[in-house]
């Protein structure tokens, strides 16, 4: 792939994950503040340190996030069973409510988008899924 390819690539992606975090300002969430509650849900109870790395963020940044979760009702902070150094932060069951509804308009506008594309267009977006897919997990390998 030469350099031109990857950058149109980069681009589309970009512009449409722009597109869709906006959904999580029309709920009050900041976009770090969604992808934090929604890796809470889909990862279920994680450790500060651990959902820090994941999300790619400092510590002091992390605990402000989880602080306006927490303060919104959507996740909760409390020690770790196994280590009291260490805190372990859990979706509320409002949290994973808010989290399915965000997933829920997101995947509509998406699906909006694409009926408006080409039928072929769509098809090649079928079929590039699986490198998709395979190059998302590169990077959460990572």
């Amino acid at each position: 792939m030469d350099e031109e390819s990857v950058i149109r690539l980069r681009n589309a992606i970009m512009r449409t994950g722009r597109r869709l975090r906006t959904t999580a300002s029309e709920e009050g969430l900041t976009a770090t503040q969604s992808s934090v509650l929604a890796t809470l849900v889909r990862q279920g109870p994680t450790g500060a340190g651990e959902l820090a790395a994941a999300e790619a963020v400092n510590p002091t940044m992390l605990s402000r996030v989880l602080a306006h979760l927490e303060e919104a009702g959507l996740a909760t902070r409390a020690p770790s069973p196994d280590d009291a150094r260490c805190t372990l932060a859990r979706a509320t069951p409002a949290g994973r409510r808010l989290v399915a509804r965000l997933r829920a308009r997101r995947a509509a506008l998406l699906l909006e988008r694409i009926e408006e594309l080409d039928p072929a267009h769509v098809a090649v977006l079928l079929d590039a899924l699986p490198a998709l897919e395979a190059l998302a997990r590169v990077d959460e390998a990572r």
